[in-house]
């Protein structure tokens, strides 16, 4: 089946369920049905990034490699396993 046709099929119950269903049918799209941020366009986001690799780069904060924390995932599995 199309998607045309999957849309018209939707469209066509949605216009004629009763409301109980109605309601059902929008709890279960509720979430996925709200407006994607993007995370670039947010200012309050972009400054802590920017002010946290600021820290990083002035060595205020530290940061590690992907092999270092790898490393740290690879042992965290070890001990989770000798427990």
């Amino acid at each position: 089946m199309t998607t045309t046709a999957i849309r018209e099929r939707l469209h066509n119950y949605i216009s004629t369920v009763n409301d109980d269903k109605i309601k059902n049918i929008y709890a279960l799209f509720e979430d996925q049905m709200a407006p994607e941020v993007d995370w670039s366009e947010d200012e309050e986001v972009v400054a802590e990034l920017d002010e946290r690799y600021r820290r990083w780069e002035q060595g205020i904060d530290k940061g590690i490699t992907i092999e270092e924390l790898e490393a740290s995932f690879a042992q965290a599995r070890k001990d989770r396993a000798n427990r």
